[in-house]
Formats: C-alpha cells, structure tokens, sequence
C-alpha cells in the first residue's frame, strides 16, 4: 500500500503545512507549474516525488521533469500531464492517447480547480489536485491524498490549506 500526497500549481510557493502532509505520505506527485525547483527539491528531501513540468515552468525545471509521466503504482496505470483537461473535454494534446490507452488514473493540474471525477466511458478516475500555491484566482489552496493498495485507490481527502 502506498500513501499518496498530490498537489499541484504551487508557482514557486511552498510552506510548512505542504511540508507536514508530505512527510505522513510514501510519495509526493506535483502535476506541474512547479514554479521554482526549491519547491521538489523540499519535498524530496522528505518523501519520494514524481512530477511533471506545467506551462509556466522555465527550461530547468523542464530539463528535471517530462511533460508527461506514466508510471505503475501498485497495480494501478498513472499517467500525470500538467494540461490534461478532464471526462468529456480532454485537452487535444492528450486526447486521442487517453482514449486508445486509457490508464486507472488521470491527474492533471493547471485549472487551480479541484475536480475529482469518474470517466466511465474510459474506465478511469480523474484527479485535478486543485493549486497549491498562492498564485492565481482560485479562493482556496487545495491538495489531495489517498492510498493506492494493489488495484484499489481509496481513503481520497481533500486538504484545504490555510
């Protein structure tokens, strides 16, 4: 079983409450606009990251992170993108890769809304973390966590950030 921590749109910022989720989880997954590499670079030294760069990201952080990072956990197909839309309005970039090889689970940043939905025409759970971060419109900064045992992703909580 793994504890997953994901966040994402941090642009740059990071603070203590970010950093005391991340130690209570296995892995840390950042779905872009990172911002600055002190932000992964605090998280690795607590718990294991996986991340993908987002359109705000300089050539640094692109040369550290791909734009797209599909991986196996547990026995669940991850596949994390910073711009990926979601159920229904995927974006173009990804669109016609998502429907031929659809993974378990889709998580993508970039909208700073938190949005958790069900694909049941692709068989997949969509996550979008919602921002992290202080820049931006978005009223709350928002993360999410959950478990990844085997097959089975449970245990989903929203964390609000003060």
């Amino acid at each position: 079983m793994k504890k997953i921590l994901l966040l994402s749109d941090t642009h740059g910022y990071m603070d203590d409450r970010i950093l005391h989720y991340a130690e209570q989880a296995d892995e840390v997954w950042h779905a872009g606009d990172i911002g600055d590499l002190h932000v992964t670079d605090q998280l690795a030294a607590v718990k294991p990251v996986k991340a993908v760069y987002g359109n705000i990201d300089n050539a640094t952080i692109r040369q550290e992170f791909p734009l797209n990072n599909r991986f196996m956990c547990e026995d669940v197909d991850v596949w994390i993108t910073h711009i990926g839309g979601y159920p229904g309005k995927y974006a173009p970039a990804i669109r016609e890769e998502i429907r031929k090889n659809p993974p378990k689970l889709f998580i993508c940043g970039h909208s700073h809304i938190l949005k958790v939905m069900n694909d049941k025409n692709l068989k997949l759970l969509h996550m979008n973390p919602g921002a992290a971060g202080k820049q931006g419109f978005h009223k709350k900064r928002t993360m999410l966590r959950f478990k990844i045992d085997q097959k089975e992703i449970s245990d989903l909580e929203v964390i609000e950030l003060a």
